[in-house]
């Protein structure tokens, strides 16, 4: 026979052990994603044939738009590394985050064709790869300047 403290302790048993199973289930390896290894040069022609070279320049390939308002250059030096899923999410949801040409303007949508329903997995991987490859992190100077008054 259970006395109320025995239910009790019974039922914080339970909820403690169900606890537990939800923390392991909350594996810190989850939090991100990784799509297979892509191919520089491939992800560099998938860019030309798809077009994105009418609105973005990088590395040695050439912009071909007309419009210069449409002209967002890509690569170079940057503070920081451009991540995998920043990348993807670029091209997958090009609305998410756009560039400040666009903010500037107040547009709430990115000129950027949605390539979901027209791009192959393997595409998006070798864009983003290619991409990935034209950024260079410019190390912050270890020189520190006090202020002055």
């Amino acid at each position: 026979m259970y006395t109320k403290s025995n239910l009790k302790n019974r039922i914080l048993g339970v909820l403690f052990v169900l606890g537990l199973i939800a923390l392991v289930g909350c594996n810190q390896q989850g939090r991100g994603f990784a799509l297979p290894e892509g191919e520089i040069e491939d992800g560099k022609a998938a860019f030309v044939r798809l077009g994105c070279n009418e609105c973005h320049h990088v590395g040695d390939i050439e912009w071909a738009g007309t419009d210069e308002n449409l002209h967002v250059p890509l690569g170079g030096e940057v503070a920081t590394q451009k991540s995998y899923g920043e990348l993807v999410t670029s091209i997958i949801n090009p609305s998410h985050k756009m560039s400040n040409l666009y903010a500037a303007e107040n547009a709430d949508v990115s000129p950027m064709t949605k390539y979901n329903e027209v791009m192959f997995v393997s595409e998006l991987v070798n864009i983003v790869t290619f991409l990935q490859s034209e950024y260079d992190v410019e190390t912050p100077s270890d020189y520190y300047a006090p202020y002055s008054y």
